[in-house]
């Protein structure tokens, strides 16, 4: 069982009062229905050897350390290799080098210089397995909550999480629509990587500026397009290999929804191209990556002959 009591007592007092005292009921029902490799995974959760971290360090990276010997090593390896494929990192944990999919500390360093998360309750949605919140609590956030449907990523942020136990995140196994309407809690709320596996994108803006409080701050990073406000890509079938991409606006266009959605102090902070370096498969995941899904010859295009994934970063205001 988790315990979430810890989660409860902290949200007392606050808007988030009500939902919070639901949760675990909520966890515990999810958790019965479970998922086919769920015990699989649990098994490489009971793997992880007896470690106490000396030093953490979460504002310049996600690293642990502490007394480890050779075999405590190899073991915490082999344990944390049972939770594979890793897609978000990378982790620093006691000598172990988990090199994931993406370099997810690229991102972060483009985005951390625009935030202000100190003394912020957090909501990360689609979290993944929780790399960011834990750098959201390096970068001074008071509370961070991550919801993620995915059950491998909440195995693996559980195995951070054993290393971390005194620390204000929380990963819970849900979807965005399993929040409350009107949940209004939330000083920060984010949003990456998931607006464009969205259907209907103005409900998806309005569902996350339901969780913020009146002047509270969304971030939203998703892949975007060059052109003007009225430009968007919407995929025949695939994008980079991905079916359930819906379409890719420009910044501009962008902007315009968000505004469309209510929010206020529309602005963007971040363009990037995604590079072959910043994402690609590694011994943590052995899988198809960007690489595999660009034109062999013109890496300005997918394979499917649509422009490369570029990436936009954008803040606004309830």
């Amino acid at each position: 069982m988790i315990d979430l009591s810890p989660l409860v007592q902290r949200l007392a007092g606050t808007p988030l009062q009500r939902w919070a005292n639901g949760l675990q009921a909520q966890l515990d029902a999810k958790l019965d229905k479970g998922h086919g490799d769920l015990e699989r995974w649990r098994g490489a959760l009971a793997a992880l050897p007896a470690l106490q971290a000396a030093d953490v360090d979460l504002g310049n990276g996600l690293r642990l350390d502490g007394p480890c010997d050779e075999a405590t090593r190899a073991q915490l390896h082999g344990a944390l290799m049972g939770l594979s494929p890793w897609r978000k990192g990378p982790f620093e944990l006691f000598g172990v080098h988990v090199d994931t999919e993406w370099r997810s500390d690229w991102k972060w360093a483009r985005i951390a210089p625009h935030l202000d998360l100190a003394g912020k309750r957090v909501l990360d949605v689609g979290c993944g397995n929780g790399y960011y919140q834990w750098r959201m609590l390096g970068a001074g956030a008071q509370t961070v909550v991550g919801v993620d449907p995915n059950w491998l990523f909440f195995c693996q942020f559980q195995a951070m999480q054993r290393y971390l136990p005194e620390h204000a995140a929380w990963h819970l196994p849900f979807a965005l629509e399993e929040l409350p309407a009107q949940l209004e809690g939330f000083d920060t709320v984010f949003s990456m990587g998931v607006f464009y596996h969205r259907r209907s994108p103005i409900e998806h803006l309005l569902a996350l500026k339901d969780c913020l409080v009146k002047g509270g701050e969304l971030v939203l990073e998703t892949l975007v397009v060059e052109g003007d406000e009225q430009q968007m890509l919407v995929p025949e079938d695939r994008y980079a290999q991905m079916r359930n991409v819906w379409f890719l606006p420009s910044v501009p266009a962008l902007e315009r929804l968000l505004r469309r959605a209510g929010f206020s102090d529309v602005r963007c902070v971040d363009v990037s191209v995604t590079s072959v370096e910043e994402q690609r498969s590694t011994d943590w995941m052995r899988y198809q990556s960007l690489n595999d899904f660009l034109d062999p010859n013109d890496h300005t295009r997918t394979v499917e002959g649509l422009p490369a994934p570029r990436r936009a970063t954008l803040l606004a205001r309830k």
